[in-house]
């Protein structure tokens, strides 16, 4: 397998391996075993997957785990805290009780061992007092599973009672893939938009936040010219609020954008169609499908781990 495969080689290898071409399903049983190589039979239910895989064989993934982390108590507890949504250092590292010096040294640590990797603003603000702390986010959808929702009920998981995890789950499940679903809007974004900017390309994309604002994507051409993004999930279509509170926030921000992307799972009402313009673009569901087009054996990534 490449060093370093990107989360998009990473997915279209899981639908590949598994035959999975509905999105939703793959996004679905990919935040929590994407990058393992394992074979998942999708006929099954995820959470049959999750109690025959995982919980019960905690104790030799535990083990494996180990390799990494070395049982570190401040490692773990600072994997959990980026895995169930304190994602920004200083917030990860109070919640963690952890110093400065010492969460750092950690989060070094991490990152050299392909755990985290920073997700950092695209740009940074225009005033220096705005500027946020860095993000963090995790190479691999299964081990941000495991440190949100197995290392923290480590206890009751490896003596066989399941019960504290599926409550927590029951919680979480319903969103837990809204974060992998961002980060491939973007590498929707940089595809779709190859040929519309053949001549002016987009060289960097990512997010943006400040101490204010926080924009889901934000792309950087060549020239300089950026493109904000936002992503909606609701069942409803979106409204005319969406790109209004985008070109709000930019504004805010101070960034000068010249190109909107709205994504909408669920698409939107008339009133957002009919603003569809050059420097609007609209994309909905079946627009994020199009990731998984033309799968082929060439798709699939070699991974050289024990399966499950």
């Amino acid at each position: 397998m490449a060093k370093r495969p990107t989360l998009l080689q990473h997915f279209r290898s899981f639908a590949y391996q598994n035959n999975i071409r509905d999105i939703d399903k793959a996004l679905e049983y990919f935040a929590v075993f994407g990058g393992t190589g394992w074979s998942v039979d999708t006929s099954k239910g995820l959470d049959k997957l999750i109690e025959e895989k995982v919980l019960r064989n905690y104790e030799p993934l535990h083990k494996s785990m180990t390799r990494y982390t070395h049982n570190n108590p401040v490692y773990h507890m600072l994997l959990s805290t980026v895995a169930l949504g304190m994602e920004h250092e200083p917030d990860a590292f109070k919640r963690a009780r952890v110093g400065r010096d010492r969460g750092e040294e950690a989060i070094d640590y991490l990152e050299k061992k392909s755990l985290l990797k920073f997700d950092l603003s695209a740009i940074q603000p225009t005033k220096e007092s705005n500027e946020k702390s860095d993000r963090l986010i995790f190479e691999l959808p299964f081990m941000r599973f495991w440190f949100a929702m197995i290392s923290p009920n480590y206890k009751s998981v490896s003596q066989g009672d399941f019960s504290e995890f599926e409550q927590k789950w029951h919680k979480l499940r319903g969103n837990f893939s809204i974060l992998l679903s961002n980060l491939l809007v973007r590498e929707l974004v940089r595809q779709s938009f190859v040929e519309k900017f053949a001549d002016d390309p987009i060289v960097s994309i990512g997010s943006y936040y400040d101490k204010q604002v926080q924009i889901e994507v934000l792309a950087i051409r060549k020239s300089g010219k950026m493109l904000a993004g936002v992503c909606k999930y609701s069942k409803d279509e979106a409204k005319i609020n969406m790109p209004n509170s985008l070109k709000e926030k930019c504004q805010k921000a101070e960034l000068n954008i010249a190109d909107y992307v709205l994504f909408s799972k669920n698409g939107f009402s008339q009133e957002v169609e009919q603003m569809r313009d050059t420097d609007l673009t609209l994309m909905s569901h079946d627009h994020l499908s199009s990731l998984l087009d033309n799968l082929s054996k060439d798709d699939l990534l070699v991974y050289t781990n024990k399966k499950y």
